[in-house]
């Protein structure tokens, strides 16, 4: 027999109670409190929830970009994400050595490819052509067809420079040779968002969408953008990628007045706003969905079963017998918390989402970051 753990009495986001069995690093039952007893170490979730495991769809995870980067574990297990999705640190010159990081750690690890070969070494990697090296981005995707689930394309003004629509025409063009889905961060213009929206397919990803900068998605008057409108009609994903610059409460809660969902919810972490803020964690600005008023239902959606859905990886977002045991236990605590969004603008909530700790690689791990 394999090695066994036994979960006990917690709430699932249907709200029934369950014990789940985990046998060999896979979920062996889930069944009614009780059924399952005796020969193998159990934990009391009593007051707890469960879902399948937190997965964030937009980090940023090799340590050795500064500031740009982190530990794998700082921002995976510790804060009760068991999937993180590296978005675009590296493009096919280091993929290699963000893949090898992945292997190191205890949370899983899988990565949209920057379309510059050059990823975040420099953060205006789009600004010269020649690093967008077709030949090369198509070999790192055939070597890791694994942890490969997308490429990434940064298109502000910061990263473009005077090339403008041109680096995502190319991304496109890398997009249909390889089969991968676009992520496409979106921030100050040039180029205008007009010009980018058009270029995204169904399965894209469209990041930042929430952010407050000009150039953004929501005419204050009018609301929606007709071709923001149209993207979604067409399968393109809205995620957060909250980011030290790229969420704001205002657009949030216009874009919540005109039924504007996320699909995802993601962080955009690293080292400096997981420390200093305002991001902190994902278990954070999930809390802040929260205090938007979306049900607590759609906020653990939108890092499980939609995030797994966006990356092709439907077991990754759901308890099933027979599939890997990754899942995600934590509280909703009802205590006040101050939340901040990108521009310092501030929102209380009286409940607050605290990861306790995560199942993975058949071992339960408890959190250690407080969110």
């Amino acid at each position: 027999m394999g090695e066994k753990l036994l979960l006990h009495h917690l709430k699932t986001m249907d709200e029934r109670v369950v014990d789940i069995a985990i046998e060999d690093g896979r979920i062996a039952a889930v069944t009614a409190p009780g059924t399952v007893r005796g020969g193998a170490p159990a934990f009391d979730g009593t007051g707890l929830y469960v879902s399948s495991g937190w997965i964030d769809l937009h980090a940023h995870a090799f340590p050795e970009f500064d500031p740009y980067g982190d530990e794998l574990d700082e921002i995976g297990v510790r804060q009760g994400v068991t999937t993180v999705v590296d978005a675009g640190s590296c493009g096919a010159d280091r993929i290699a050595e963000l893949a090898a990081s992945g292997r190191r750690a205890r949370t899983k690890l899988l990565a949209f490819l920057n379309v510059s070969r050059i990823g975040l070494a420099r953060i205006d990697e789009l600004s010269d052509l020649a690093w967008i090296d077709e030949a090369a981005a198509i070999e790192a995707v055939r070597r890791h067809p694994d942890f490969v689930v997308g490429l990434k394309a940064r298109i502000s003004r910061s990263v473009v420079g005077d090339n403008g629509i041109a680096p995502l025409r190319l991304a496109r063009t890398l997009s249909d040779a390889t089969r991968l889905p676009l992520m496409v961060h979106i921030g100050s213009g040039p180029p205008a968002i007009g010009d980018i929206l058009p270029l995204l397919r169904q399965g894209d990803i469209l990041t930042h969408y929430l952010h407050g900068k000009p150039n953004n998605l929501f005419d204050a008057l009018a609301g929606p953008l007709p071709a923001l409108r149209a993207a979604i009609e067409r399968g393109v994903r809205l995620d957060v990628g909250h980011g030290t610059a790229s969420f704001s409460f205002a657009v949030a809660e216009a874009a919540l007045r005109h039924g504007i969902a996320p699909d995802t919810i993601s962080s955009d972490i690293y080292r400096g706003n997981r420390i200093h803020g305002p991001v902190y964690s994902l278990a954070n600005v999930m809390t802040k969905f929260l205090a938007l008023g979306y049900p607590l239902a759609d906020v653990v959606a939108a890092v499980t079963s939609r995030a797994a859905a966006s990356l092709g990886r439907p077991e990754l977002g759901r308890i099933r017998k027979g599939d890997a045991a990754m899942l995600t236990l934590f509280e909703v605590k009802r205590e006040p918390i101050a939340l901040y969004d990108s521009e310092g603008a501030v929102r209380m909530s009286e409940r607050r989402i605290e990861p306790k700790g995560v199942v993975i690689h058949g071992s339960f791990i408890p959190c250690e970051v407080r969110a």
